[in-house]
């Protein structure tokens, strides 16, 4: 004897019904929607008011605020930004930041990925203590290793280098990145980790193939943070160097030297505002995933 299984029943949704719940919806999303759009507006404000008054002249600049290149699109002009470019020495300080951005932020890496991977799955004598040693670094004041490093950059003749500036950031980054990559390397499932070993892969080619590409989310997190402190470093910058002078610097010299100088001052300042805000939009996918890494178990 045959026996048929009955059909679930195809429920088919009123269009007339979805209508109102969307709008429903809509109506108690809107307050967010909104109040992040005003968020968003005060915090792209100063960066839209910076580009603006750069391409106003010096003229226009001191008998018309920023905001009237909006209502009068005449006023702008793009002279600004080939007289800095041309006549100033910011491209070459654009260039000797990003060496020192760059440079400052994957050497560090590299080293704290290293000891972060040891810290959390190798077995040597006096681990913890080693770690806690390490996080009590995280509280030593910057200013405090100023004049110390000062002397002996003295001595070794890296003074006024992008090297050691690139050593004076990696040193100071070294603490917190450790501890960023050993916290996020330690929630990797144990089990990977064993069964590669069983299959007799290395120290070196666990780390590699297996450490680096998972904890991709937090390097990627700490790269952004540790290029963005070295883009925007001013203080060491002024102890540490002389002629080697990123842009920070050299928009300080403007701005002490020619106080009215807005025609220098805001293209440039603008100019070192929109690269590292491009880096921050280029892996702010890997960046929020970095900061939610572990947060769901």
């Amino acid at each position: 004897m045959a026996t048929y299984e009955a059909e679930a029943p195809v429920v088919v949704r009123d269009p007339s019904e979805a209508v109102p719940a969307r709008i429903a919806r809509f109506a108690t999303r809107l307050p967010v929607h909104l109040f992040l759009a005003f968020v968003a507006i005060l915090w792209l404000m100063p960066a839209l008011g910076l580009f603006l008054t750069s391409l106003l002249s010096p003229s226009d600049f001191a008998t018309h605020g920023w905001w009237k290149v909006i209502s009068s699109p005449h006023l702008a002009t793009w002279a600004n930004y080939a007289n800095v470019w041309n006549n100033t020495d910011i491209p070459h300080a654009l260039v000797v930041t990003a060496e020192i951005a760059i440079g400052g932020t994957i050497l560090p890496i590299l080293i704290a990925a290293s000891a972060g991977y040891a810290f959390a799955w190798i077995d040597f004598p006096g681990r913890d203590w080693l770690f806690v040693a390490v996080i009590a670094m995280l509280v030593v004041p910057l200013q405090m290793g100023l004049i110390p490093i000062f002397t002996l950059y003295n001595h070794l003749g890296i003074y006024d280098t992008v090297l050691g500036l690139i050593l004076f950031h990696t040193a100071f980054g070294l603490p917190f990145a450790i501890f960023l990559l050993r916290n996020f390397f330690i929630g990797i499932p144990k089990d990977i980790l064993e069964s590669a070993r069983i299959d007799g892969a290395s120290e070196i080619r666990i780390f590699l193939k297996l450490i680096l590409p998972l904890g991709l989310p937090a390097i990627a997190s700490l790269a952004i943070f540790q290029f963005l402190w070295t883009w925007n470093d001013l203080l060491v910058a002024l102890v540490m160097a002389r002629n080697t002078q990123p842009i920070t610097v050299d928009i300080f010299s403007q701005l002490r030297q020619f106080g009215s100088n807005i025609d220098i001052i805001a293209p440039a300042a603008f100019m070192s505002l929109i690269i590292p805000l491009g880096v921050f939009f280029a892996f702010q996918r890997y960046f929020v995933q970095g900061l939610l890494a572990g947060s769901v178990k």
